[in-house]
């Protein structure tokens, strides 16, 4: 069984500004926080994603239930969007897309996509993530209206 989740919001920066923070690990972590924490398996991991890489991370829901070591494949890492297979030993599935387009008045559109499968969990693990992408969406517009008040 598996199910899609899908949430599309306008981020108040243009879409150079977003892929450049997209790029980075404490973008992850800063909004994911608190429903999930990645902590980098490698102390070599430079947090740094391209096409065909693979990194893992132990992953804590809301930042104390250990839940597995997360694995992220970069398939396609680019201005227009981000394709990325992941997943662990909860959550075998969890292909995840960010599309990224470019909106007058230095905006973006920004699109997360991810379908899931987890066999008998996946709609628990639906609901969740449902909550969790309304949450980064939320903390991304946060961040960046914070950053804009201070240019």
């Amino acid at each position: 069984m598996r199910r899609t989740v899908r949430r599309t919001s306008v981020f108040p920066a243009d879409i150079h500004t977003v892929f450049a923070k997209l790029q980075k690990l404490e973008t992850l972590q800063k909004i994911a926080s608190p429903y999930a924490s990645f902590t980098p398996v490698s102390s070599n991991d430079s947090g740094q994603w391209q096409p065909d890489s693979t990194s893992s991370y132990r992953f804590r829901l809301f930042g104390l239930i250990p839940f597995g070591i997360h694995t992220i494949h970069v398939i396609s890492f680019d201005e227009g969007g981000i394709y990325t297979h992941e997943g662990n030993e909860h959550v075998p599935v969890w292909n995840h897309r960010i599309i990224l387009k470019p909106l007058p008045e230095k905006c973006c559109e920004y699109t997360d996509e991810v379908e899931i499968g987890a066999g008998w969990k996946t709609p628990f693990i639906y609901w969740w993530a449902c909550a969790f992408y309304a949450h980064r969406q939320r903390k991304w517009i946060r961040m960046l209206e914070e950053e804009n008040k201070v240019i």
